[in-house]
């Protein structure tokens, strides 16, 4: 299988590479300088981390880069489908390119990911959206250079959202965002089919990258300078399916732990149903391992967990946590809770609320249910109010807000190991940074510390950071 998958791998790499190439002369003869692309991705690290990938390809072929879409030849919005907020923003954001191209009609404008997976989304963009060049979807990512190379030869528009699982595709050129913090996927794709999510449909089936390759890329993060490095999967602790390899999550984190170099090393998303006392034993016994684990409930109700199709219990998730604690010395957590799904009740809200003062996270991503098109979940009955649904979400920010004060309060006087990643919000000599527990911490120091751990002794708190001088 693996032998199959690297030898598909190669050939795709090659057929894009020879477009790239075509791509490169053409716009040689073209322009008189590097055309500007602008490359904006929505929505989570795994976006975020393809957005890496197509900047990659577009250098390859010759481009530069711009942060002004106005000023790019070149759009691609790398769009997110968890909620329809964010389907929402990329709609404004490519209609605002309307005029803007109406003025310079050699620009084009790209479109791709998980939006763009989905059909409808692609056959409305193709019926309202005439000006938008390229549509492709998430597994389509990888030939980026042959659609470019279409559309640049004066073919009409490309429309590419293939269906399926997608390929694994490895040796793609990246372009990484930063110099102090890497992504590293691991996974694609998730088989879980929580009732509210439409990833599964737009990523496809979970399907694992061999770990040599794994391994190769994080040494080669490591040797570049990183001081950090995330695992990415949307399940990434069901890591190992379908590989020849007999390797589960807790075996590739020792591997990639064991990698030289200084750095912290974090993953997610982790699903509880898939957090193994062995996974938790290993962040124990680890070098490089942040003590932090982001482990997302959801919900306190068993009724509410049971409709999501989450797969545990609140009582299997309190007894993860409660192990936790007693394995990894100073562990911290933080989670996601959706507020309002369709039935939940007050008693249900109830039950979320005292798990999280039981837990009591770090940090909790908080949001109120959207319903989204093609989910079980949209069509649930709904019958409680919205009205109170918000009512019910302020009242689980409010218990959040003084959970989160208290914990902050008790980090005064303490001095901790901090990530210094740039200037802080405080302004001249302040710099910004995040702890183990990806806490932020604002502190006076050298410009020179950007980039490396350095000890800072905390002197004052706030619910959004910690304030302090170097130790």
């Amino acid at each position: 299988m693996a032998t199959e998958q690297a030898a598909a791998s190669s050939a795709q790499i090659a057929r894009q590479q020879e477009y790239a190439r075509r791509v490169r002369e053409l716009l040689a003869r073209r322009y008189g300088h590097p055309p500007a692309a602008f490359v904006h991705s929505f929505g989570c690290q795994q976006n975020q981390s393809d957005g890496e990938k197509l900047s990659g390809m577009l250098a390859e072929m010759g481009y530069g880069f711009t942060d002004s879409p106005g000023d790019a030849d070149l759009v691609i919005y790398n769009t997110c489908a968890v909620r329809e907020n964010a389907e929402d923003r990329v709609f404004g954001n490519v209609g605002a390119l309307k005029k803007v191209k109406r003025t310079r009609p050699g620009m084009l404008i790209g479109l791709c990911g998980c939006m763009m997976q989905q059909q409808a989304v692609a056959d409305r963009i193709q019926k309202s959206y005439p000006y938008v060049d390229l549509v492709f979807g998430t597994h389509a990512l990888h030939t980026l250079p042959e659609l470019l190379f279409r559309r640049l030869s004066g073919e009409r528009r490309q429309f590419s959202v293939e269906q399926g699982d997608g390929e694994i595709i490895e040796g793609l050129p990246l372009r990484r965002d930063g110099a102090i913090k890497a992504n590293l996927p691991v996974m694609y794709g998730c088989d879980n089919f929580c009732t509210y999510c439409i990833v599964p449909y737009v990523r496809g089936r979970e399907r694992s990258r061999n770990p040599e390759d794994v391994l190769r890329e994080a040494r080669e993060i490591a040797a570049s300078g990183y001081r950090e490095i995330t695992l990415l999967g949307q399940n990434v602790n069901s890591y190992g399916k379908g590989l020849s390899e007999p390797v589960d999550f807790s075996g590739l984190l020792s591997r990639v732990d064991a990698v030289e170099g200084d750095f912290w090393l974090r993953f997610m998303t982790s699903h509880p149903k898939d957090c193994t006392k062995k996974l938790i034993d290993t962040i124990a016994s680890s070098k490089k391992v942040c003590r932090h684990i982001h482990l997302p409930v959801q919900s306190g109700s068993d009724r509410v967990l049971a409709a999501m199709n989450r797969r545990y219990t609140a009582a299997h998730y309190l007894e993860l946590i409660d192990y936790a604690r007693g394995a990894i010395p100073g562990v911290t957590f933080s989670s996601d809770i959706i507020v309002g799904f369709p039935g939940e009740t007050r008693e249900d809200f109830e039950e979320t609320l005292a798990l999280v003062k039981r837990v009591r996270y770090n940090t909790l991503y908080t949001f109120l249910f959207s319903p989204r098109a093609g989910t079980k979940a949209a069509s649930m009955d709904d019958p409680v109010p919205a009205e109170e649904k918000s009512r019910w979400f302020r009242e689980l920010l409010d218990a959040e807000s003084e959970i989160r004060g208290e914990l902050q309060a008790g980090m005064v006087g303490r001095t901790v190991r901090v990530l210094a990643e740039g200037e802080g919000r405080s302004g001249g000599g302040w710099l910004t940074g995040r702890t183990e527990s990806n806490d932020i911490v604002e502190f006076t120091g050298p410009r020179e510390a950007v980039g490396r751990f350095v000890d800072v002794r905390i002197e004052r708190a706030l619910n959004w950071a910690l304030f302090g001088r170097l130790a």
